[in-house]
């Protein structure tokens, strides 16, 4: 149907890193541990046992709500939210409604080279349920997640189509990483996602159909392509849209439908009665706004003026903070941004396992003794995967083996002419018109040579030798 436009509003569960959970203080490093082993009273709801709110945790909070640019309520309340479910052992969950952490701000990303932004409704905090494992015997429950703390990022309907989510999304984690206040792994459940979908016609809004506990980049997108392809079918077909609730089956790729209904679930909200009001002190709110890092939409521009870098580049040295600082650090000591970038993007990258698999300053200097013509690049691939692999630094290896590069024309153009006489059949092919063996030449040169001849005034001198 013509004249229809997608309207796309995410609630987005962050997991902050703190090293225990909301109100109490158990270890909130639940992923690896064993089930049921990270509890308490608090988090398992015992009676008689009090929540005590954890102010990292609110400085976690507050740090995302002043880098998007929200508006901190000085004085904010928590909530009951009662329902049941097995991981759930309270019969309710803690967390902010009436009055939230913060409201306004909006969130600046990139799709396909444009600028897009998205406004944001409101921040809150709240806990974090225990988790359901389903096994052919049965469901499990594990309540070491309970009580982990989480920062709820609510949008408005600003995206219109299911690729602008995922770069949202992905806009955010790298936001999230910077701050430091969260992994952000959506495989680890760090970064969980809601997403609503309607059709609009003309300005005026249609029924919405809500995903649930999206955990993937591709399966928010995906899901929302099928959700509005869901809406699409049944509106040509004249059928009405009910408010409906769906999962997504990522291994099939189809919407699950839980639940349709047609009015709000009652969760009963009321005054969390065992938590005062959070008072926000502006010298907190300065302490925090002093510590906040240089943010990725500036560090963005930064890259691509002074660097002279792509956005397809920025963005992946920006998804992760220690990549980028990584290629900062080497790129000031070759004095070469552009230089730095390719190595470490093409070269470097598939090494990373979260952190550096060199020294900053021996891929410098690495590259430097490529620029300066001492060793080939073929060689420094070599040394590089070598010093990575092995137990030797890049300078020891460098030191004990006689790489500098082959340059000496006179001694270039003997090692040409061995190699023409010893493969007649390439000579004759590249007379013939077939330019691929001008590259099979200088293959043997290079291979004799172990990677030390200059491959490129190597190829101008077997052309001047070939055309004679």
């Amino acid at each position: 149907m013509r004249g229809l436009e997608t309207v796309i509003g995410l609630e987005i569960h962050v997991q902050l890193a703190t090293a225990t959970k909301l109100f109490c203080g158990c270890r909130a490093d639940y992923f690896a541990a064993p089930p049921n082993t990270l509890t308490c009273p608090v988090c398992l709801g015992m009676p008689g046992a009090l929540p005590v709110l954890n102010r990292k945790a609110v400085e976690y909070a507050l740090r995302v709500a002043l880098a998007l640019g929200a508006q901190v309520k000085r004085r904010s309340h928590f909530d009951r939210k009662n329902y049941f479910y097995p991981d759930l052992p309270k019969g309710y969950q803690i967390t902010q409604r009436q009055v939230p952490l913060a409201v306004g701000g909006e969130l600046r990303f990139w799709v396909e080279g444009e600028e897009r932004r998205v406004r944001i409704r409101e921040l809150h905090l709240e806990e974090d349920a225990g988790k359901l494992v389903h096994t052919p015997a049965g469901a499990l429950v594990d309540m070491n997640r309970c009580g982990v703390p989480l920062v709820e990022i609510v949008t408005e309907p600003d995206l219109r189509t299911p690729g602008e989510a995922k770069e949202f999304l992905r806009a955010l984690r790298t936001l999230l990483r910077h701050l430091g206040v969260s992994g952000a792994d959506m495989e680890k459940g760090e970064l969980r996602c809601d997403a609503n979908l309607s059709l609009a016609r003309d300005g005026e809004w249609g029924v919405k159909s809500e995903i649930k506990n999206l955990n993937s980049f591709r399966g928010v997108e995906r899901a929302l392509a099928a959700a509005a392809a869901w809406q699409r079918e049944r509106l040509e077909r004249g059928e009405e849209i009910r408010l409906a609730t769906f999962g997504w089956d990522e291994g099939r790729e189809r919407l699950l439908l839980q639940r349709a209904k047609e009015e709000a679930h009652d969760y009963r909200y009321f005054p969390e009665p065992d938590l005062v009001p959070l008072e926000v002190s502006e010298e907190l709110l300065e302490k925090v706004r002093a510590g906040l890092p240089e943010l990725p939409w500036a560090r963005r521009e930064r890259f691509v003026r002074e660097y002279r870098l792509s956005s397809r580049e920025v963005e992946v040295l920006l998804g992760e903070p220690e990549l980028a600082d990584y290629f900062e650090r080497v790129a000031a000591a070759v004095g070469e941004g552009r230089e730095a970038a390719n190595w470490i993007l093409t070269e470097v990258l598939r090494f990373w396992q979260g952190s550096p698999p060199l020294p900053a300053e021996e891929l410098a200097l690495l590259i430097q003794k490529v620029r300066k013509k001492e060793i080939s690049r073929t060689t420094a691939k070599e040394l590089l995967e070598e010093a990575i692999g092995g137990k030797e630094s890049l300078e020891r290896l460098l030191a004990g083996r006689a790489v500098r590069q082959l340059t000496d024309e006179a001694e270039l153009e003997k090692l040409a002419r061995e190699a023409m006489s010893q493969h007649p059949q390439a000579v004759a092919d590249f007379q013939a018109g077939k330019t691929q063996a001008l590259g099979f030449l200088v293959g043997q040169v290079m291979r004799k040579t172990k990677g030390r001849a200059d491959a490129s005034k190597l190829a101008q001198i077997f052309q001047r030798l070939l055309a004679s």
